[in-house]
């Protein structure tokens, strides 16, 4: 997923960054509102972790403009706010988790899969595809031969595919899943890693749709 950052501690917002990428998402980091307004606007965001005192406002203005200009973009809060007044405050402005701080960041990741899940239309983590077993919480494949390992990059193409059967993602959609990786996008890299999940998965895992993109297959 593309997930927006938007947290003003350094220490913090460093530590769960890098959870994010280990995860296989692709983080964008930003430390004011100014800044999440401008990424917002030029990026579809699958979903944003928003702090609630910035250096330039409330965090909440922030998730209320989003809601009021039609925006479902899932939301979880981080904050040190702990008053039972405050968290209603923050899921009746429209958030879709809570979560408060310090947290373990072991709990954001199935926090963040939980809400992913959610919105995708099933809450299940457990997915059967053909002779596949994915288990989207451990992010682990199994099949015939037993467990399948995949490298990050592998997985978070993978996980963009799962996470919208049926659809047509193009290029350039799933190009956004690896921008986190400190790497350049080459021109063929989706083709690559493509390549080497049907090898791993099976050829009919991945269709590819002349012209348009990739989309899940039906092994």
């Amino acid at each position: 997923m593309r997930i927006l950052l938007i947290e003003d501690d350094q220490g913090l917002g460093s530590a769960v960054r890098d959870q994010i990428a280990a995860d296989g998402h692709s983080p964008d980091w930003v430390q004011t509102l100014a800044e999440a307004g401008d990424a917002e606007r030029t990026t579809a965001y699958d979903l944003i972790l928003l702090d609630l005192m910035l250096p330039d406002g409330a965090g909440l203005g922030f998730l209320r403009g989003l809601r009021a200009r039609g925006s479902v973009t899932p939301v979880i809060i981080l904050t040190a706010r702990d008053r039972i007044t405050e968290r209603i405050e923050g899921l009746n402005a429209g958030a879709d988790d809570y979560i408060v701080k310090p947290f373990d960041l072991a709990e954001l990741s199935a926090r963040i899969g939980a809400v992913a899940r959610r919105y995708a239309g099933n809450p299940n983590p457990l997915i059967e595809l053909g002779d596949l077993s994915i288990d989207l919480a451990d992010r682990a494949v199994t099949g015939p031969q037993g467990r399948i390992d995949l490298s990050a990059r592998e997985w978070a193409i993978f996980d963009a595919l799962l996470a919208r059967p049926g659809a047509i993602l193009s290029k350039a959609q799933l190009e956004e899943r690896l921008y986190s990786f400190n790497a350049e996008v080459e021109s063929n890299t989706i083709e690559v890693y493509v390549s080497r999940l049907r090898k791993k998965l099976g050829a009919a895992v991945i269709e590819t749709v002349r012209g348009m993109g990739y989309r899940l297959g039906q092994p």
